[in-house]
């Protein structure tokens, strides 16, 4: 370590992230501090890290953090995630964030002042490229001063901010790609609660635990869409088919439009979500050029309905990986089931194949026998089931019979990887 040029301790310093570590670290010798004030480029100050940090009272903790930052210069990365830490002082914080943001390129800022100060007015117009922002509010968004000209990611949790002024925080950073929105207090003006947002560089979103009406989405290079733990009345997206990847988990949607924007979908992921497959199936179909397609604990409008392996054979023949996943308590569903398998086209470019059910029984196990059949290269085949602790006798025996059956299955695929994941 005595030969390392200086810069390199510098670099390795950075690697320890975590403030705590860096000034033990810095105290090894003169070398090492010398690093650490000229050559440091990323410093991490977070409360889960070090459990003194809730120990320490408002105003000492002010100053180690402050005696720390004013030792480095040309910080690139800032990290200051201060949960269940009383209010800081304003002044202070904006103190830290005027002496680094010339350098700063990612800021992750999680800290409670009073009054609250404004982020946009201090870091816009700067270097920044990466802006996590937690636990705050945003409001008077001026494009044209609060500029954000080299951001490319956004991610706003548990922020305040209104419909119009997120939308213009979105106008404010002309290179934009990436916008995660969670759990954020809209504002509104009017009863109808309803967010527009618009972007030409936006390739990625991600939004989760929003309540709105309408949710409209303007994105014509949107590559990635991720929808969590939503309720949404109504969400469009407006594009110019450039989406490549589409999830949506445990989301409640009464309208969903995405327009033409799902023609060059690559991979589709819905879970603990309630379709009507025959328009579900409509909205993706074009997608030709489809990999993954992945359907999991789904609920259909129609008691009648299930997802149909010849139709996803025909429209989506360069499909490699299939996940679908069914509630099978009810016996009467194995003649639905047998209707979804109907045809003989197969699924040639399936290698991996995941097939789940809630319960473990004859019906699942035919199911599993018979799509095995319809994916001929298949290399990998992963099994998703749910085992009560308690069992009756019938339960039992079920059991029995779908291992005496799965253990037939692996004797005759035997060059395929089988997996077993239960609950």
């Amino acid at each position: 370590m005595d030969y390392l040029p200086v810069e390199v301790v510098g670099n390795i310093l950075s690697h320890l992230g975590a403030a705590r570590d860096v000034i033990v670290a810095s105290a090894t010798c003169r070398k090492w501090r010398e690093a650490c004030q000229k050559h440091l480029h990323t410093l991490s100050f977070n409360s889960h890290d070090w459990p003194l940090y809730r120990d320490l009272s408002t105003s000492r903790l002010e100053i180690l953090i402050t005696q720390t930052l004013f030792q480095t210069t040309h910080l690139q990365g800032l990290s200051i995630l201060m949960d269940d830490v009383d209010e800081f002082s304003a002044s202070t914080v904006v103190a830290w964030l005027m002496y680094t943001r010339e350098s700063l390129q990612w800021l992750f800022y999680n800290v409670r002042t009073n009054p609250n100060i404004n982020i946009l007015d201090i870091c816009g117009r700067q270097k920044l490229e990466m802006l996590v922002l937690a636990h705050n509010s945003v409001s008077g968004v001026e494009p044209n001063y609060q500029r954000f000209l080299c951001l490319k990611s956004l991610s706003l949790s548990y922020v305040s901010i209104s419909a119009l002024d997120l939308n213009l925080l979105l106008t404010a950073c002309p290179k934009i790609e990436s916008l995660a929105l969670v759990n954020p207090e809209i504002a509104m003006s009017d009863a109808q609660v309803t967010v527009e947002l618009n972007s030409t560089t936006l390739k990625s979103i991600y939004i989760e635990a929003i309540s709105l009406d309408k949710f409209i989405l303007e994105a014509d290079s949107l590559e990635n869409l991720h929808l969590k733990d939503c309720a949404l009345e109504l969400f469009e997206l407006v594009g110019k088919g450039t989406l490549k990847y589409f999830k949506i988990d445990d989301v409640s949607i009464i309208h969903l439009d995405v327009g033409e924007s799902v023609d060059n979908l690559e991979t589709v992921d819905v879970s603990n979500f309630t379709i009507n497959w025959s328009k579900f199936y409509q909205m993706i179909s074009k997608s030709s050029t489809m990999t993954s397609l992945r359907l999991w604990d789904v609920v259909f409008d129609e008691e009648d309905e299930i997802v149909d392996v010849e139709t996803i054979a025909l429209c989506f023949p360069q499909l490699n990986h299939l996940a679908v996943s069914y509630d099978l308590r009810d016996d009467l569903r194995e003649g639905i089931l047998h209707y979804g398998l109907q045809g003989l086209s197969l699924l040639e470019n399936v290698n991996v194949l995941e097939l789940g059910s809630t319960v473990i029984n004859d019906v699942f196990t035919q199911w599993v026998t018979a799509l095995l059949q319809r994916c001929p290269n298949l290399t990998k085949l992963v099994i998703h089931g749910v085992i009560s602790e308690t069992k009756t006798p019938e339960e039992c025996q079920m059991l029995a019979n779908f291992t005496s059956s799965i253990v037939q299955l692996m004797r005759r695929y035997l060059h395929v990887d089988i997996q077993f994941e239960f609950e």
